[in-house]
Formats: C-alpha cells, sequence, structure tokens
C-alpha cells in the first residue's frame, strides 16, 4: 500500500512539472511573439489588410485645329498585379502556372513574386481586356477569391500613325508626355492619379474603396 501511495505522488509531481515546463514554454513564445517579433508582425499584417493601390489616369484626346479628327487618344486597358499575403500556400504554383501561361511570361520569375514576401507586385501592365476577362474566367472557375488585383489602366494611340508625329510628341510607359504636344501640355494631359483603398480581413476579403480623378480631354 505505502509503495501504491509513492509512486501514484511522484505520478502527480512528475505530472505536475511538465505542466509546469508547458506554461514556461507557452509564456516565453507569447512573450517573443510580442516583444521580439511584434513590430514585425503588426507591419506585415497591416501591408497584407490595409492596401493603396495607384490608377493611371485616362490621358486626354489631342483633336487636329478643327476638333474633329482625334491625333492621339488613349483607350482602356488594364494592370495585373498580386499581394503573395492573401494568395493561399497551396494555390501558389497554380496561380503562378496561370498568370505565366495567360500572358506569356517566365514561370520561376512569376513564381518568385507571388511567394514573395511583399504587399504587392506587379505582374504585367497595359493587357488588353480579352486577356484579363480570361483571368477572371479562370479566378472563377478555380475559386481563387483573393490575393490577384486586375487594375484600369490607359494605353496611348495616335490613329494616324506616324503623321505630324514630331509635332504631336509622344508618352512614355509612365503614362508623363516626353516629346511635342504631348510634353508641352503634359499638365494639361495627364490628370490627376487616382487610387484604390482596401481594407481586408487575413484573407483578402471585403470591398475595395475606389477613388479616381478624371483628366478633361483637350
Amino acid at each position: 500500500m505505502v509503495e501504491v501511495k509513492l509512486s501514484s505522488k511522484k505520478k502527480m509531481r512528475n505530472t505536475l512539472f511538465i505542466c509546469f515546463l508547458v506554461i514556461i514554454c507557452l509564456t516565453v513564445r507569447i512573450g517573443f511573439i510580442q516583444f521580439i517579433q511584434g513590430s514585425e508582425l503588426s507591419s506585415l499584417a497591416y501591408e497584407q489588410q490595409t492596401l493603396d493601390r495607384k490608377i493611371n489616369p485616362k490621358r486626354g484626346t489631342i483633336f487636329d485645329s478643327t476638333g474633329k479628327k482625334i491625333l492621339a487618344v488613349s483607350s482602356n486597358v488594364e494592370t495585373v498585379s498580386v499581394n503573395p499575403g492573401n494568395i493561399n500556400k497551396e494555390d501558389k504554383e497554380k496561380v503562378a502556372k496561370e498568370l505565366s501561361n495567360l500572358f506569356e511570361l517566365d514561370y520561376e520569375k512569376v513564381l518568385k513574386k507571388v511567394t514573395k514576401r511583399s504587399s504587392i507586385e506587379t505582374i504585367v501592365k497595359k493587357i488588353e481586356k480579352e486577356k484579363t476577362d480570361e483571368l477572371r474566367k479562370w479566378m472563377e472557375e478555380n475559386n481563387v477569391k483573393a490575393g490577384i488585383n486586375i487594375d484600369e489602366d490607359t494605353k496611348r494611340y495616335y490613329p494616324y500613325s506616324n503623321f505630324a508625329s514630331q509635332i504631336i510628341g509622344f508618352c512614355g510607359s509612365d503614362n508623363q508626355g516626353l516629346d511635342g504636344i504631348e510634353a508641352k501640355y503634359d499638365n494639361e494631359l495627364k490628370g490627376k492619379q487616382g487610387s484604390i483603398k482596401k481594407h481586408a480581413d487575413a484573407k483578402g476579403r471585403r470591398n475595395w474603396k475606389r477613388r479616381r480623378k478624371l483628366c478633361i480631354s483637350n
């Protein structure tokens, strides 16, 4: 009887000791997360759940002296980007494969962007809506609801090709006039940049708040 009681007490002490060690380990871990990693984790959470993406405005149209013929005009295209933190781990390779195939990009480079620890990565710019509609359809079919962004953008066209190109000038990839009328009246033509603000949960779900200012055609 005495040996049985001693054995029971020993088991109880061992159990209490193990519980005590577990509590100590959990306390140390919580303290490490709170005080050592706290700032970094808070910053990552903020970037993942609160994002501010810029939208290029639609550049003003340039007409001839009669006001009837269009010499330069901007059409609507779209830009595709990703929020790596909002893409499910098991979907990353699938997303990278689809983006690389659809837009004819290098798979390894796309995968690197999709798996990168950053708030946003641009995949491709100024893509026709036909292509982005294919991406939207694929996202719906594969239940990919967060992490891939498709934003409005613009692309400059000159209906008469090189006609009077030295006078009209041209624009750079950032929508800025670099020569001729495009450069001289850049402030009037470029409009004001808009933005898309997002407040979402940890999985990137909820609505976007859109703010955009359009430029005036000249």
